[in-house]
């Protein structure tokens, strides 16, 4: 048995029993299993019985061979094929392949993805080699000069639609894009589009033109950008300008499968890329999904194709049919593929399964979506093999509906009908949810009070356009529930909702995000409902939604390396460094809004939250160093020596930050002995430095358009402000050992090296250590601190009852006192229970004192940083609206905002007790003798 005959797993039923037994007859030498083939598609497909007998001698070779074998040896004769004879070869391969893969189709040797693929196979071979012919044509003519290597004279032909996705079916046109690269004829654009537009005209009449032997493939040009004004072929810097400028929703999906498929594969791919933005937005796109509606309304309007039947129904077009899916599958892909690479398979099937394993699908409708797809293909298929057909519609009569029956290998029609139209209808309860707008749902009664704000949203700026107005009709009554189902006051909420809705610039995108995305409107209610201003700060970066559906967002925490990897790459795919700075910003605060969303939501405690905060911060140094480094070095050359390496002081030293902390660092640099830099502008090696640590300053700080990433205070560097804003690792030594004053040991008891080089970062720990075991038993630390106490106190008094950070026996009077302990002990722990620890280890604190002063302290950070989660202001606990309140009461363990009151009280006189007896304040401002 024959490698083709032992795969045969259907067989078509004879329509017709006269070309049927005319093709029995005429292969009578062959297997019966093969006879009972060749006997029904004649029977079936006038078409390819006509193919039957023009190519019987090749048949009868190729059925003794694998399909894939056969294919291969059409498909390699043709390169080697004389140019005036490549149009009658063309047509010859075209023949051959579709007979043997019409067999292979309905025998089921092959399955749909290899019979589409194999006629892509031919189409990109045929474009390729007739490209190439009209392009040498033109050059020799000497009408086209391209530089010395140019591939078909820069010219590069995209496949688009099923074309580009390896998905062409039976009788498809191909849908092609024709492009030079201009940049190869400098002064002479005019000259070589002249020469690339006659080569394209011509090589489309050798795919196109019907001869003697038929034609190759029919060709569309019309997908190229303004096709209607524009040349047959475009330079392609013409084309990049109009996606950047003027592309649409229907062009961004039309790249998706886009592809090379001839000519300048290079160019093509260079161009692919430089779309990418076009194509692949950055931020997830629900507006896409209106778009696509659209378009299929404006279809089915267009073409009468409303409701699903048998006769008469276009399988591709229709309703529940093939586009159906692939728009499905391509406007999720358009949603969120931006983000996520993984989601751009050019193919309708890879797509589905990428995005049910991306969770943007479940699992059993992207298995029930592909296999109605298959399906459907299948059927589109025996439609065109009948009389090689550009169809997608059934049969208009009865008799044809039998015809395709049959050529399913389906004997019984009412069978067929059924398993049809449940395939349509299932295809149509899937797809047409996701697309269709839902109407308008019945909202909660409202106060008065509550009515009057809804009455005002008409004339916010989120909701100046009809579009962003008709999905907000249906999205309104969905918050108003929300609000009344999750606030504990829902006017408190409704206004700080309101307040989100003022500050929106634009609604359409947001408004589509929370259409589809009902868990987003549960999340939007609780953050107005808890933390207005951070309603407020949404309603100015309503991007960072993006990062809760596109991604892990209530996956564990990544840590400071994952972290680091992912904003170097999110910076990585950017060539411009002010944009990469952008991309950074807006990375940035999606994580920074997971950390705090994960706090509001109980999801994390103050402590777990004050650790994702110092580690995104951490991250931003670690990737961010590099990045400045490099692109300074562009200018004044590699850093000399080692480089530079970044100390994180305070906070962000101990690892412990709010969602508002500012960073304190600072720069070490070792020269080892360089002098200068050796860079296109060298600069000497004190200035690179200093320069240097500046752009990496303004790199965090700098309000760009994506805003800043932090403040940034580097007053703890040796001599503070008048000292040079980097220093050197010799310099800095000296100064801790010689110079440094008792507060700055205080600030090295918690520094930590972040970024730069290893071998300095671990130097520069060394000497801490070192500084801080030799200053252990300096007998003025004690006066110094309690001096430096009294100070504080006067600089930054308490503000107000419910303070956690300044006044006595709060946050910062007990950092002190630990700071202390861990530097009067020569002990290197930088948190504050641990330098705790160290001062009851060396004696200094009793037990009990120890306990009081850590429970003090994680009672004011449970405060200070629920605090700083709701407001960038003192607090004030009446005016922070029952969700607020509540978001405190649970950080804090306390049953009300009395209990809560008693606590903070009792607690802070406790600590200040214990540490006056260790640091007592004098009137005169001096510590204890």
């Amino acid at each position: 048995m024959s490698p083709f005959a032992s795969r045969l797993t259907r067989c078509p039923l004879p329509f017709d029993a006269g070309p049927a037994d005319d093709a029995a007859a005429r292969y009578a030498g062959l297997a019966p299993e093969l006879r009972a083939l060749l006997a029904g598609t004649a029977g079936c497909s006038p078409y390819l019985a006509g193919l039957m007998v023009r190519e019987e001698g090749w048949l009868r070779v190729a059925l003794s061979l694998s399909p894939e074998t056969a294919l291969q040896a059409v498909l390699s004769a043709l390169p080697g094929v004389a140019p005036d004879a490549l149009p009658a070869a063309l047509r010859q391969a075209k023949r051959r392949v579709s007979l043997l893969a019409g067999l292979a189709d309905l025998g089921g040797v092959l399955p749909l993805e290899a019979v589409t693929g194999a006629l892509t196979a031919l189409a990109d071979v045929a474009v390729d080699l007739s490209l190439r012919a009209e392009v040498e044509a033109e050059v020799r003519r000497g009408r086209l000069s391209p530089p010395e290597g140019a591939v078909a004279g820069g010219m590069v032909v995209l496949a688009m639609g099923k074309g580009g996705a390896g998905e062409l079916n039976y009788s498809s046109d191909i849908d092609l894009i024709c492009l030079f690269d201009d940049t190869l004829y400098p002064g002479a654009v005019a000259e070589a589009r002249t020469a690339l537009v006659r080569a394209t005209r011509r090589m489309t009449a050798t795919l196109s033109d019907m001869t003697g032997d038929g034609y190759v493939f029919r060709t569309d040009l019309r997908l190229r950008p303004d096709a209607a004004v524009t040349p047959v072929c475009l330079p392609i810097t013409a084309a990049e300008h109009y996606y950047e400028a003027e592309g649409r929703t229907w062009e961004r999906a039309a790249y998706i499968k886009a592809r090379p498929c001839g000519g300048d594969i290079a160019a093509g791919e260079r161009f692919l890329r430089a779309l990418t933005p076009f194509v692949w937005r950055r931020h997830l796109d629900y507006t896409a999904i209106q778009d696509a509606h659209d378009m299929r309304l404006r279809i089915r309007d267009h073409r009468q194709l409303h409701g699903i039947g048998v006769e008469g129904h276009n399988l591709k077009l229709g309703a529940g049919g093939i586009r159906e899916i692939e728009f499905f599958a391509q406007t999720r892909q358009l949603i969120a593929g931006g983000r996520d690479k993984r989601l751009r398979d050019r193919t309708t099937v890879g797509a589905l399964a990428a995005l049910a394993r991306a969770g943007w699908l479940p699992e059993t409708v992207a298995a029930d979506l592909t296999g109605h797809y298959r399906a459907h293909r299948e059927v589109e298929h025996r439609l065109q093999m009948v009389q090689d057909a550009r169809t997608h519609s059934m049969p208009a009569t009865p008799e044809g509906v039998d015809r395709i029956a049959r050529m399913c290998g389906q004997g019984d029609t009412a069978v067929f009908r059924r398993d049809l139209l449940d395939r349509l209808h299932a295809v149509d309860r899937l797809t047409e949810g996701f697309f269709a707008p839902a109407a308008a749902a019945d909202g909660p009664a409202l106060s008065e009070a509550a009515k009057a704000v809804v009455e005002g949203w008409p004339a916010y700026p989120a909701l100046r356009s009809d579009r962003a107005q008709a999905i907000f009709r249906r999205l309104r009554p969905q918050l108003l529930r929300a609000l009344h189902a999750r606030a504990a006051n829902p006017d408190e909420a409704l206004a700080a909702l309101d307040g989100f809705l003022r500050g929106l610039p634009a609604g359409v995108q947001v408004f589509s995000l929370f259409d589809a995305n009902p868990s987003l409107v549960d999340l939007v209610v609780d953050i107005a409902a808890t933390s207005p201003a951070l309603a407020a700060y949404l309603s100015r970066n309503a991007g960072v939604f993006d990062a809760v559906i596109g991604g892990s967002f209530w996956a564990p925490w990544p840590g400071v390396a994952e972290l680091a990897v992912d904003l170097g790459a999110a910076m990585a795919g950017v060539a411009d460094y002010e944009a990469m700075l952008n991309v950074l910003r807006t990375r940035v605060k999606e994580w920074h809004f997971r950390a705090g969303v994960h706090h509001l939501r109980g999801l994390t405690d103050a402590f777990e939250a004050g650790k994702q905060y110092a580690d995104l911060a951490e991250a931003v140094i670690v990737a961010l160093w590099p990045v400045v480094g490099a692109e300074f070095a562009r200018r004044h050359g590699a850093a000399p020596g080692r480089g530079a390496c970044v100390l994180g002081m305070g906070s962000v030293g101990a690892g412990r930050l709010n969602a508002r902390s500012d960073l304190d660092l600072i720069v070490i640099y070792d020269a080892q002995g360089a002098e200068a830099s050796s860079g296109p502008k060298p600069l000497a090696t004190r200035p690179y430095f200093a320069k240097l640590t500046q752009a990496f300053v303004t790199a965090l700080t700098a309000p760009m358009a994506e805003g800043r990433l932090y403040d940034v205070d580097m007053r703890l560097r040796p001599s503070g402000r008048q000292g040079p804003v980097a220093v050197s690792l010799a310099g800095f030594e000296s100064y801790q050992m010689t110079e440094a004053w008792t507060w700055e040991h205080l600030a090295l008891t918690r520094a930590r090296p972040l970024a730069g080089d290893a071998g300095l970062r671990g130097e520069v720990e060394a000497i801490r250590r070192a500084v801080l075991a030799a200053k252990a038993g300096v007998p003025t630390v004690l006066a110094d601190v309690a001096a430096m106490r009294t100070r504080l106190f006067a600089a930054k008094p308490a503000d107000g009852a419910w303070e956690a950070k300044n006044g006595p026996g709060r946050l910062m009077d007990i950092e002190l006192l630990a700071q202390t302990c861990a530097l009067t002990a020569g002990d290197a722990a930088r948190r504050v229970e641990q330098q705790l620890a160290a001062g009851r280890r060396s004696g200094r604190l009793s037990d009990a004192d120890e306990a009081a002063l850590r429970d003090t302290f994680r009672l004011l950070w449970q405060l200070q940083a629920g605090t700083r989660a709701l407001t960038d202001r003192a607090l004030r606990i009446d005016a922070l609206g029952a969700g607020g309140q509540a978001f405190l009461l649970r950080e804090t363990g306390q049953g009300n905002a009395a209990a809560l009151s008693a606590a903070l009280d009792a607690a802070v006189v406790t600590a200040a007790g214990i540490i006056d007896r260790h640091l007592p304040v004098r009137e005169d401002g001096h510590g204890p003798e």
